[in-house]
């Protein structure tokens, strides 16, 4: 009979698992590593630049009584990925993979340069491809499944003006999470990707201002949805229950776009 503590540990759906968050230090990635974090996962806590943010974050799960580590890293950076592999190698291998990082640009199609084009792709849709090439054989080698989790967003089926370089990458993603479903399938690994509609986050300037409802397209439930719910999706999809979940892209939008 082992202490309180140590029982409770045991009743953890995730205790046990090693997830790897990118874009992770606020908004929807910070949610999702607290809440992984919460339910066992030791959490590697993936930021670009700023490193305080992601330290901010490791210190909220850690306080908690959960694990994590900061992960610095650009994971458009063919180079950074081995680096950031060696880490999770260290702590036993990645179990739990979610594709969060993205930019967000608003640049009319007309204004767009093939520069701003490619930086936007770079990160959500090459950004996911070199994280499966870097982790999935770490889940492969551990031979107990997985799952990877990608967030696209509403934009790319509603269409949006001023983001056609955020739509087509997240088109994109969708496409790559439906084909690894099937090719990684044999391995027990999960591959979906999340579409989030307008969320409460805070937003940098180079997004544009924050959400605003619509006219043309308005919300049914007449309201923003919160970062936690779009956590508590990724955490189904990742945990036990959703093990015969793969090949979809689910929508968490507050019925803003209908399937």
């Amino acid at each position: 009979m082992g202490t309180p503590s140590q029982e409770r540990d045991r009743t953890l759906p995730l205790q046990g698992r090693l997830a790897l968050v990118t874009g992770a230090g606020k908004n929807i990635g910070r949610g999702i590593a607290l809440t992984l974090a919460r339910d066992g996962a030791t959490v590697l806590v993936n930021g670009r630049s700023d490193k305080r943010a992601v330290e901010a974050v490791v210190g909220e799960i850690t306080a908690a009584g959960g694990k994590a580590v900061a992960a610095m890293g650009d994971i458009s950076d063919p180079e950074a990925l081995p680096r950031l592999a060696a880490e999770a190698e260290r702590l036993g291998g990645v179990d739990i993979l979610v594709s969060n990082a993205g930019l967000r640009r608003q640049t009319s199609f007309l204004d767009m340069s093939y520069k701003e084009w490619r930086e936007i792709l770079s990160v959500a849709l090459d950004g996911a491809f070199l994280l499966g090439k870097a982790f999935i054989p770490q889940m492969i080698a551990k031979g107990r499944g997985g799952a990877f989790v990608a967030l696209s967003g509403v934009s790319t089926h509603v269409g949006t003006p001023n983001r056609c370089h955020v739509s087509a990458s997240k088109a994109g993603l969708e496409g790559l999470m439906r084909a690894l479903a099937v090719e990684l399938a044999p391995h027990r690994i999960t591959c979906n990707a999340l579409s989030p509609g307008a969320i409460e986050t805070v937003r940098g300037t180079s997004a544009g201002p924050s959400p605003v409802p619509r006219a043309d397209r308005p919300i049914p439930l007449k309201r923003f949805g919160k970062v936690e719910e779009i956590a508590a999706m990724v955490r189904l999809l990742v945990g036990p229950e959703g093990t015969f979940i793969t090949g979809q892209t689910i929508h968490v939008n507050g019925g803003e776009f209908l399937t």
